[in-house]
């Protein structure tokens, strides 16, 4: 889907209160000549919501609970506002699939961005994918529909954002050209932490990541570096390589964002600051470029970018994106672990050393077919939540 230039595009932000929704509005906030905020949605911060409708004023705001969206259209009407208020996770979809909307700020963390984000990539929105769960969860079945939907899609993770940046615009040539994709991960807090004390890891250091500003489920699988094994995933698909063609390595600096190596062995990097309004601004203006509101990278005040392999002993869950494509259904299966691992970890019912153990188990103990539908991904992403959850329970009881 191309930009219309000669009119403003009407911008629908899945998950607006998060970290990426609120970046994603502060971006459009600098450039009211050229977006507009057409819905905006959340699932309980009824408040922050509240104060983005006041201040972009879109046509509708849709929450996913029903008593938070209550709390919302009642506040609404108190203040004049005239957003309209849609309840539940269909209303999600329907904003997001909207045919007066162009552009799609897919900000959902988890699973439950599969949804809306297949909504607007069958209706052929211009997605801009911030919810790298989607693609794990949903692999080929969600670029299909891409495809049928004439939907472009954009990453909008830093790394895939690097990436697709590195890249040459004729797809078609990127299998005769690409010998290997490198990720870069900070290596998050723990990159020196002694791994005999994982075990007493408190829910607030995990969360506190040295380079990021992020929600506290993406800052803990900083931390494990799950979040780098569902970006594995997550290349896996948006760029048409074989798993053994991605390789990740520590680059606590995070300034170089990530690499392509060529067959001739060049290799091409995109850097910056560590600013989500970098990648942000590109989604939203590519093939431009426009003012992010990010401060420029200095090169004369770096000190230094060192490059370390990663320790598999330090962060076992890397190694478990690579075991999860080799089984059936495997990426659903860890996602949908680690999704109730996090959640488990961060209401302290489990050790942080706990949740690689949990991890693990779901994917090499459930045997599930591969997924031929979303009808299907949903079926064993549930199952796998409903095993998760008693093997949760067995591990709270050996804390």
């Amino acid at each position: 889907m191309m930009l219309d230039r000669t009119r403003k595009q009407k911008v629908t932000i899945l998950g607006s209160t998060g970290s990426v929704g609120a970046n994603t509005l502060d971006v459009i906030a600098r450039h009211p000549d050229r977006f507009e905020v057409f819905a905006l949605t959340a699932s309980t911060k009824w408040e922050l919501l509240l104060k983005q409708c006041a201040e972009f004023k879109p046509m509708f705001a849709a929450m996913v609970d029903a008593e938070a969206a209550a709390k919302l259209a009642e506040r609404l009407k108190a203040e004049g506002l005239h957003t309209h208020v849609l309840v539940g996770t269909q209303a999600l979809c329907d904003v997001a699939r909207e045919e007066r909307v162009d552009t799609v700020m897919a900000a959902i963390v988890g699973a439950a961005g599969l949804a809306p984000c297949m909504a607007a990539a069958r209706a052929g929105k211009r997605l801009l994918l911030a919810n790298k769960e989607a693609l794990v969860i949903g692999g080929d079945i969600f670029m299909r529909a891409v495809v049928a939907g004439g939907a472009t899609l954009l990453p909008i993770d830093s790394e895939h954002s690097a990436i697709f940046q590195s890249l040459p615009d004729d797809r078609a040539t990127w299998g005769d050209r690409i010998d290997k994709i490198i990720l870069t991960a900070s290596g998050g807090p723990f990159l020196n932490r002694d791994v005999s004390t994982y075990g007493l890891i408190t829910p607030d250091e995990a969360c506190a990541h040295p380079n990021w500003v992020m929600g506290r489920k993406i800052s803990v699988d900083s931390a494990t570096m799950m979040n780098k094994a569902l970006e594995v995933i997550e290349a896996r698909y948006l760029f048409g390589v074989a798993p053994e063609q991605i390789e990740v390595v520590i680059h606590p600096q995070s300034i170089i964002h990530s690499m392509v190596q060529y067959k001739d062995a060049s290799v091409v990097a995109q850097l910056g600051t560590p600013d989500m309004r970098v990648p942000i601004a590109y989604g939203l203006s590519y093939p431009d470029r426009i003012k992010s509101g990010a401060a420029s990278l200095d090169f004369k005040g770096l000190a230094s970018m060192t490059f370390l392999e990663p320790d598999l002993a330090r962060f076992p869950s890397l190694q478990l994106a690579w075991s999860a494509m080799a089984v059936p259904s495997g990426t659903i299966l860890m996602n949908a672990a680690n999704e109730i691992a996090v959640e488990a970890f961060l209401a302290g019912r489990i050790r942080f050393d706990q949740i690689h153990t949990l991890n693990a188990e779901i994917v090499v103990s459930l045997n599930c077919p591969i997924a031929s539908s979303i009808e299907e991904v949903v079926i064993i992403d549930g199952l796998a939540r409903q095993v998760a959850q008693l093997t949760c329970n067995r591990l709270a009881n050996e804390k």
